[in-house]
C-alpha cells in the first residue's frame, strides 16, 4: 500500500525521503517508494545510530542507491524531505508536524493500536488524510483516533477515481496504513500460484 500511496499522493518531482525506523518494515516501505519515485537522498532516523548505520550500509549496496544521511535531529530530516515514512514501534510522535514543508507526503505504518501515536496531531491537522480502510483505521490506529482525524478517502477510492489523489503541489498528504486482511489473502494466493507454477515449495498438512 505504501508504494501505491506514494505514487498517487507524493509530488512527481519528490527526491528526498525522511525514514523513521530501520527495521524490516522501514526497509520495505523505502523500497516501495524507490520503485515509484526517483529518490536521490534518504535521511534515516532510528532509536540507535547503529541500527540506522546498518541500514545505510545495506542501502549503499542497492542498485542505483540514493545518498544516505544520518541526521542530527528529526527536524533536520523532515525539513528537507519530500516524503516522510514512519515505520517504528513508537507510542509517541517521532517528528514535529510543524517541520513539514508544503507538498510533503507522509506514510505511517507503525502505530497499530488505539494508544500508539507515531504521527502527531499537527501533522494530521495540516494534511489530507487517506487510509487503506476507514473501518480498520478508526478501530485500530492511534494516529487517526487520538486527534480525531477527518478521513478524506480510502486509497481504493483514489485508485478507482471516486476520490482525487494529490490536488496541488502544496498539499500535505498523509497515508495511514493498518493493513487489510483481504489484501494479504490475495497476495498470499498469488505467491502460492506462482510457486506451484514454478514447482517450488512443498505441501504440508496442518
Amino acid at each position: 500500500g505504501g508504494g501505491l500511496a506514494a505514487d498517487l499522493l507524493a509530488r512527481k518531482n519528490a527526491r528526498t525521503v525522511a525514514l523513521f525506523g530501520a527495521g524490516v518494515q522501514a526497509r520495505a516501505q523505502l523500497q516501495a517508494v524507490l520503485a515509484v519515485r526517483d529518490i536521490r537522498r534518504v535521511y534515516i532516523i532510528s532509536r540507535t545510530r547503529q541500527s540506522a548505520q546498518r541500514l545505510a550500509d545495506e542501502i549503499a549496496g542497492w542498485k542505483n542507491a540514493p545518498q544516505v544521511l544520518l541526521p542530527a535531529s528529526s527536524a533536520e530530516a523532515v525539513q528537507n524531505a519530500d516524503i516522510v515514512i514512519a515505520a517504528t514501534t513508537s507510542n509517541t510522535p517521532v517528528f514535529d508536524g510543524n517541520d513539514l514543508r508544503p507538498g510533503t507526503h507522509i506514510t505511517g505504518v507503525g502505530s497499530y493500536t488505539p494508544q500508539m501515536q507515531e504521527v502527531d496531531a499537527v501533522t494530521v491537522e495540516r494534511a489530507r488524510v487517506v487510509v487503506d480502510s476507514r473501518e480498520a483505521a478508526l478501530a485500530e490506529a492511534g494516529d487517526i483516533i487520538i486527534p480525531g482525524a477527518e478521513i478524506a478517502a480510502e486509497l481504493g477510492e483514489i485508485v478507482n477515481g471516486t476520490q482525487p489523489g494529490r490536488q496541488d503541489d502544496r498539499e500535505i498528504t498523509f497515508f495511514k496504513s493498518v493493513g487489510v486482511a483481504a489484501q494479504d489473502a490475495i497476495a498470499a494466493a498469488e505467491v502460492l500460484s506462482a510457486a506451484e507454477k514454478l514447482g517450488l515449495g512443498a505441501e504440508v498438512s496442518l
